[in-house]
């Protein structure tokens, strides 16, 4: 994997990550617009229900992780097997620093080597942040799934949250 800006360096995430991923997921949790998860997984769930492939993480000069990428099957029938669901976290302290930019271009730039057809994410609608970097990568806004869960933790426990559905179909589609 490239290097990319001021020292962002991509690597494929594995176990010996787990720790500094596990982490910057609990970070996502604790803010309270990054998931409905209450508890990060273990890494033995994770690694099950993540792809292997394009599992990506950021890392600092120093070999830290500042932001991590993973992408789990929209669905396990055959029909759907180019269709995949996009989960960036980047580390607090990282934000609004390009890391986010660094992995969601790889992303892109991957998945079209290794034949899938769309990238999907669901985020928060007050996750601006994330709305605008995957629309500025060709992910388009398919609409707003209202009132779809309700959060069970955090600063949001016991509010109805929307999810904000974004799409990226390849160009390699025919």
């Amino acid at each position: 994997m490239p290097a990319t800006a001021e020292g962002v360096r991509l690597a494929p995430l594995n176990a010996t990550h787990w720790e500094q991923v596990h982490a910057i997921y609990a970070a996502g949790i604790a803010g309270g617009h990054a998931t409905f998860s209450d508890t990060p997984p273990t890494w033995s769930k994770f690694d099950g229900d993540k792809l292997p492939l394009l599992r990506t993480v950021a890392l600092d000069g120093a070999g830290r992780v500042i932001g991590w990428l993973a992408c789990a099957p929209h669905s396990r029938r055959l029909v759907f097997v180019g269709v995949i669901e996009v989960s960036i976290y980047v580390h607090p302290d990282h934000r609004q620093q390009g890391v986010g930019r660094a992995l969601l271009t790889n992303l892109v730039e991957e998945s079209e080597r290794a034949g899938f057809w769309t990238l999907q994410s669901s985020v928060f609608p007050e996750n601006e942040a994330s709305i605008a970097l995957h629309s500025s990568l060709g992910f388009r806004m398919l609409g707003t799934r209202e009132r779809v869960g309700k959060m069970t933790h955090g600063p949001m426990a016991g509010v109805w949250r929307d999810l904000v559905v974004l799409e990226r179909r390849s160009e390699q589609v025919e």
